[in-house]
């Protein structure tokens, strides 16, 4: 029997997307916002392929011949996971394709901050290195990165991978999890101690804003703060108020809490010299999306040969 299957917004994957092996109609499209055109595009579909399409409980129930919500990520907070499951729809993500790429950035994210890349590249760009007296000049402080401490708070597969590049490049470690492991610290230590803490928590209610003003009066004058997971992790506008008043040394963001930020966000609009902001790209290298694209077809194929993989709870971010 062919099945319907409808990718609603394809061109967030730059990646070739293999043939199906079951017999199979394909439709695919660049993007899919409002509720009324995922509804109108996956009339008959039992297959939907996405990556932050919103698949709330209004428009699901609208889809009766749905079964399967393929998400080309490993977030699923797009998705109403407990209205999927009461109408029987199967929630599945990409997991574990991101092990070079995330980890890659942060510690690139480190070395901008750290060594004042950005804001030195910038100056001369303005003029300023022929304007000097001498030959070089500090209008902005650097650190080194070795004898660092690297605060990691979510210590997964992803997590692990960054604490191992940090500590090939001389940092020491920490790190805090809500799963208990060995050598974990609790989250105030994190906040503390480190001189860069890196996000890698999902977002769910008891995550969300775990940095605010409180938390981010407990870090160290210098210390940096990465977050390539979600935006919901941080008061952005405590964030904003903390860089701009020294309470922290800087902050590298891959996310934000509304993308795309079309009706504005605080940290974009900043011109801090301290402040790194790129468009939710650590996921992205053509490598890892490749990897992503092969897993997003093993997810589908599995779950139509009758032996599901990567099947996402209710409960889960």
């Amino acid at each position: 029997m062919t099945k319907k299957i409808v990718f609603l917004d394809r061109e967030s994957l730059d990646a070739k997307v293999r043939e199906f092996s079951f017999p199979h109609e394909y439709v695919e499209y660049d993007s899919t916002w409002t509720p009324d055109e995922i509804v109108e595009r996956l009339k008959g579909a039992e297959i939907a392929l996405i990556n932050k399409v919103p698949m709330r409980a209004d428009t699901l129930k609208q889809l009766p011949d749905l079964k399967l919500i393929a998400v080309a990520a490993t977030g699923t907070d797009v998705v109403d996971k407990a209205a999927a499951k009461d109408l029987g729809i199967t929630v599945v993500n990409i997991r574990n394709y991101a092990f070079n790429t995330v980890p890659e950035h942060v510690i690139g994210l480190i070395f901008a901050l750290r060594r004042a890349i950005v804001p030195y590249a910038n100056s001369v760009r303005r003029g300023d290195w022929a304007k000097s007296t001498q030959f070089c000049y500090f209008d902005y402080p650097i650190h080194d990165i070795a004898g660092s401490t690297l605060g990691i708070v979510g210590y997964g597969a992803l997590g692990k991978s960054i604490g191992k590049r940090a500590e090939a490049l001389g940092m020491k470690v920490i790190a805090y999890d809500v799963f208990p492991q060995d050598g974990l610290v609790d989250f105030d230590t994190i906040l503390t101690q480190s001189d860069v803490i890196t996000l890698h928590a999902p977002l769910t209610p008891e995550t969300r804003n775990m940095i605010g003003r409180e938390q981010l009066a407990k870090m160290k004058p210098h210390a940096l703060l990465i977050n390539t997971a979600r935006g919901g992790l941080v008061d952005e506008e405590a964030l904003a108020e903390a860089l701009q008043n020294g309470t922290i040394g800087g902050a590298g963001f891959d996310v934000v809490m509304t993308e795309p930020p079309k009706n504005g966000n605080i940290l974009c609009e900043l011109d801090l010299p301290n402040l790194i902001v790129t468009p939710h790209v650590a996921w992205a290298s053509k490598e890892a999306m490749q990897i992503l694209a092969d897993q997003l077809v093993d997810n589908v194929e599995a779950f139509v040969a009758g032996k599901p993989q990567n099947v996402v709870s209710d409960t889960t971010a």
